[in-house]
């Protein structure tokens, strides 16, 4: 399964507003493993930035001024998302401004949905913790990912860590910020936490696909091999 996590950057919070995206990154994942390829972008909006927005991610007119404009990126982008699933957080938002930079091209370019299936990360994580706040920073910090190096908003750096988010969200792993009371225990009064598994979700089961069930019995039988008919793991599955 081919995904791309992606996020972007604009010029304020309302298209309708004339508002424009002045930032793309995305990041490929394939069977749930960074491939390493990676889009990313920045534009010429053609109007101001909002002074809260470029609070948030401190991009400056004059910085984007010798920047491409969407019409001229607009196929590379589409060649790099086209037949994939989107994940982004907080979908409507970069849909609904790339939606809209499609539109501004003319009736010769459909809407993102055209190109791509989309999965929203917030809406996921609303579900899995409810009445908990579930913007980025808060799920680096319940799954113990490391963001310290985000003082700005930035559409690729964002992607980056929204794909460790959600691998670690949609993986079965509950929150490490476990509700339990601590014991103490031994002579050096260590902390040991009581897990409470009515008030975890069931664990997603992540089956094996043919081609890496042919992958594991070649290496079996490799191992079989070199150590002349004495390998464990080919006893334990007899």
């Amino acid at each position: 399964m081919r995904q791309i996590v992606l996020d972007t950057e604009t010029t304020g919070l309302e298209p309708a507003q004339g508002h424009r995206v002045i930032e793309i990154g995305a990041v490929e994942l394939l069977n749930r493993r960074l491939t390493g390829k990676r889009y990313h972008q920045y534009l010429q909006p053609d109007r101001d930035i909002d002074p809260g927005a470029m609070e948030v991610h401190g991009i400056t007119p004059e910085f984007l001024a010798d920047k491409p404009r969407f019409r001229e990126i607009v196929d590379d982008f589409l060649a790099f998302v086209n037949g994939a699933e989107l994940v982004i957080h907080n979908a409507p938002f970069d849909i609904g401004f790339l939606d809209h930079e499609l539109r501004l091209l003319g009736e010769d370019f459909k809407r993102m949905q055209a190109y791509c299936t989309v999965a929203d990360t917030l809406v996921m994580a609303r579900q899995l913790h409810p009445g908990q706040k579930n913007n980025l920073d808060a799920l680096c910090r319940r799954y113990n990912i490391d963001n310290a190096h985000r003082e700005l908003h930035g559409a690729l750096l964002d992607a980056e860590i929204l794909a460790d988010v959600y691998l670690a969200m949609s993986g079965g792993q509950a929150s490490l910020a476990l509700v339990a009371d601590p014991v103490t225990s031994g002579a050096n009064q260590k902390t040991v936490i009581r897990l409470d598994r009515s008030t975890l979700p069931p664990l997603k089961i992540q089956y094996a696909d043919a081609l890496e069930i042919s992958a594991h019995h070649a290496r079996l039988d490799a191992l079989d091999k070199a150590s002349g008919g004495q390998c464990v793991w080919r006893k334990a599955q007899e």
